[in-house]
Parts: C-alpha cells; structure tokens; sequence
C-alpha cells in the first residue's frame, strides 16, 4: 500500500484568456471555444508578447523565450508539496518524474528537480504523457516496499504550451501550464492511502497524439476525444466496483477526478457512468489541459476542503495510448 502525505501544484503567472486567443486573429473566440471544450483561461510559461509575435511557430525557440524551466516548475511544487507534509528535502530518497513535454532526452526530468530542490537520491523518469501521475503510482504499488525509501517525490512538471503551435485554434484552446508534486511513502502512514491503481495502454494508437523532437503537439482529435471518453469510464467503473466492495458504501462518496482535457469530455464521462451530483471536480476550465498535472493538481487545490469527500477515483488517459486510475481513500 501507499500512503499520500500532499500535493502541490504550481501555476506560472502569465494567463492565456479567450480574448487573447481571439486578439490572434485565427478565426477563433470565447463563444467557439466554451461551446467546443469549455475552457476560459489557461497559464503559461511563455511571455504572452512572444506568442503574440510569433505564434509559436517554431518551438525550439520557445525554450529560451520561456520564464521558467521544468525544473523550476517542478521544483516550485515540490516546495508546496514538501511544505504541506511538514518534511524536508532531507527526507526525500528518491524522485520520479514524467511529463508531456521534457526539456532534455537526457538527463532525466527528475534528476534536474532533485538538482534544482537539492535533493540527495536516485531519480528517474516514468513517463506516459497525461497519464504519468497514476502510472507512477501504478508502478511503486507493485514495488517491494523493502526496496523503496520512507518518502518519494512524484513530479510532473507540464510546460507544454511550448509545443503548442498557435495558429492552429483546435490546439491552442486547449493547453496550458502547470506542475505539480506528491509525496507518497510505502510504509509512513499518511492522510490519504491508495487503495487500488490501474494500468491499461494499447500501443496501436501511438500515433494519434503526439509531439515530436522539436515539433509541435498535433492529435486526431474526434478518434482521441472517443478514446478518452470510453477508457475513462472504463477506469472509473473499476475504481468504483473496488469502492463499492465495502458493505455500506455507496457511489455517493465517491468524487470523480478525471483527466483534465477539456470539459465536454469530462461531462460526457460523468453523464456515461452516472457519477452523483456534486462528485465531479475539475479545474480545465480555469486552467486548461496541462497534461499529467491535471487531475493531481484539482486534488491539490482542494487538498484543504472537506467537501472533497473520504473516496477520489483518479482516472487519466494519455499518449499512447495509455489509461491509468487510482482509488485514493482518507486515512
């Protein structure tokens, strides 16, 4: 078993609003963009200038024109992360890290986080784009607990709107930025423990979302739309059949937190499996896709509010194509 100790996310100041995209002249606005996924605003590491000026067109330069790196992101979660636990970077042994859109092929995201925390410990990358935060947890479950430190850091540092080419209106819409950070333990109790992961993928779809060396983010985005929406439910129907093995539990303490892509599938999702009223929370429509911290950065910002309930089913999708959930229930 694991237990979760906190999470902590990290927003960059520069806000992409609706209007904004609009200003840009590629035959979008707020009305085509709510009525299609639902989002209003979205964060960015980027100056907003620069993609005014340039649209993004060639990403490579996006990396210097950024504000801040992964590392620091990353890093800048981990300090709420860590703050929340009431630990130190002492107490960390190791950090895992996998994102949608890493700085370098090598060294391991997770090694320039330790680096930029001060952090003494191996460190790698799990990585399954939307889908690394539950593939992490995914992946320490199965481990020896005897072979894993007292406290891990788990990171996703999602900077991806670097990769977002912003003349094309069915991308930009969607992505912005955000990192976050959890800090698990396979043997300190905890407030929240993981009750059950799941870990699903179908190599055959690689190719209909993806990023390449230096390119932009592009997706088959009615196939991927279909595809989330009915693996995400899948997810969700497992984790609540575990839930709902308690005598005397019901669906209604269960909360919904899903992969935070846009908020029409998000809805369809939560109209496919019945989920109750009032145990659906999101966040895309103020933050936008941002790719694996999305779902750990709506527990994150409610990490200090009851009405979160005692039961979260995680469930995300990702690249892949992979779908991956956990059961996490309050100590």
């Amino acid at each position: 078993m694991l237990y979760l100790h906190a999470i902590g996310h990290f927003h960059p100041e520069n806000v992409v609003t609706n209007a904004f995209l609009e200003s840009l002249d590629i035959g979008t606005n707020d009305e085509w963009i709510i009525e299609r996924v639902g989002i209003k605003a979205r964060h960015t590491v980027l100056p907003l200038d620069y993609i005014r000026q340039t649209k993004n067109r060639d990403p490579r330069l996006a990396i210097e024109a950024a504000t801040m790196s992964n590392a620091e992101t990353g890093a800048e979660a981990g300090k709420r992360a860590l703050e929340r636990a009431k630990l130190t970077v002492k107490d960390i042994g190791m950090v895992l890290a996998g994102s949608c859109s890493p700085d370098e092929c090598i060294p391991a995201e997770a090694n320039r986080v330790a680096e930029e925390l001060g952090i003494d410990g191996p460190s790698l990358d799990i990585a399954s784009a939307c889908s690394s935060f539950a593939s992490q947890l995914y992946f320490l479950e199965a481990m020896r607990p005897e072979k894993l430190p007292d406290f891990i850091l788990l990171v996703n540092p999602e900077n991806s709107t670097r990769v977002v080419d912003y003349a094309d209106r069915s991308a930009c819409v969607l992505w912005g930025d955000c990192s976050t950070a959890a800090v698990v333990s396979p043997r300190v109790p905890g407030p929240w423990k993981v009750t059950e992961t799941y870990l699903k993928g179908d190599p055959a779809g690689a190719d209909k979302v993806k990023v390449p060396r230096f390119g932009h983010f592009t997706q088959q985005g009615a196939e991927v739309q279909k595809f989330a929406v009915k693996r995400a439910s899948e997810t969700y129907e497992v984790l609540r059949g575990k839930y709902l093995e308690t005598p005397g539990r019901t669906a209604a303490g269960l909360t919904f937190i899903g992969h935070q892509a846009n908020l029409r599938m998000l809805e369809a999702v939560a109209r496919r499996c019945e989920v109750p009223d009032g145990r659906h929370v999101f966040n895309v429509d103020r933050r936008g896709n941002v790719g694996a911290s999305g779902a750990p950065s709506v527990m994150s910002e409610r990490w200090d509010d009851p009405s979160l309930g005692d039961a979260v089913a995680l469930c995300v999708v990702g690249s892949g194509l992979t779908w991956a959930g956990a059961l996490l229930e309050r100590v």
